[in-house]
C-alpha cells in the first residue's frame, strides 16, 4: 500500500473529534487489581499532531514491590504518518531509549537495534483507529517494527465510566501478541485487553 493510499484510508477511518485536543486516561488492571495508569494526550497544531504518552505500573506481592514499569514517549505526526518519536522506558530496571525520524520515504530508528523502514510508519496508536489499516507497527518501547493482522470481532456492549456502551471490537495479532480493542461507533477508543506472557489479563479502563 502506498503512502498516499494509506493517508486516504486513514482519513476515512479517523473520527472528526480526533482532530481536536484529546486525552485518553486509563486505569490499568492486572487480573482485576489496579496497578497504574496509562495516559495519551493528543494535540493538533497547524496540521501537525503531537502525542504525549505516559505509563506507570507497579505490581506488588504481600505489600512488596515485585515489578515496576515506567514509559514516556513523545510522537510527532504529519497526517497519519509518524514523523518523529522519542521514548524512554524503565522496564523493571532495564533502561531503553528510542529515537526515530522520518526523512523522505524512510523512517530511521536509533534503539537497541537500529533499523530503517520505508513508507508510512505508524506506532501502536490505539487512540487513532486508522492504525487498524496497517500491516506493520512500530513498537515505541523497543523501536522494532512488528508485523500485525487485525481481526474484526462481533460488536459488544461494555461498561464505560459506569454506563453500558455499544462498541466495535477488534483483535490485533502479531508474533506472541494479541491485543483486543474496543471503539465506539464514531471511532473513540474506550478499552483494551491483553494477556501477559505469564497468562495474566491486563486491562485498560477509561477513568
Amino acid at each position: 500500500m502506498t503512502r498516499g493510499s494509506i493517508l486516504l484510508v486513514a482519513a476515512l477511518l479517523l473520527p472528526t473529534g480526533a482532530r481536536a485536543d484529546q486525552l485518553w486516561s486509563f486505569r490499568v488492571l492486572l487480573d482485576g487489581s489496579e496497578i497504574g495508569t496509562h495516559d495519551f494526550r493528543v494535540a493538533e497544531r497547524e496540521g501537525e499532531r503531537r502525542v504525549q504518552i505516559d505509563a506507570r505500573f507497579i505490581v506488588t506481592f504481600l505489600a512488596v514491590e515485585v515489578y515496576r514499569y515506567v514509559h514516556s514517549a513523545t510522537e510527532r505526526w504529519r497526517g497519519n504518518c509518524l514523523e518523529a518519536i522519542d521514548s524512554r522506558t524503565d522496564d523493571n530496571g532495564d533502561l531503553i531509549a528510542v529515537h526515530g525520524t522520518s526523512r523522505g520515504d524512510r523512517f530511521t530508528v536509533q534503539a537497541p537495534k537500529a533499523s530503517t523502514t520505508t513508507g508510512c510508519v505508524m506506532s501502536f496508536a490505539y487512540w487513532n483507529p486508522a492504525f487498524l489499516s496497517q500491516g506493520r507497527l512500530l513498537n515505541s518501547q523497543t523501536g522494532e517494527v512488528t508485523e500485525v493482522q487485525v481481526e474484526k470481532l462481533p460488536d459488544e456492549t461494555v461498561t464505560v465510566r459506569n454506563s453500558p456502551m455499544s462498541t466495535r471490537r477488534y483483535a490485533l495479532h502479531g508474533p506472541n501478541l494479541r491485543i483486543d480493542l474496543w471503539y465506539t461507533a464514531d471511532g473513540r477508543w474506550v478499552q483494551l485487553e491483553s494477556r501477559t506472557s505469564r497468562g495474566s489479563i491486563l486491562k485498560y479502563v477509561l477513568r
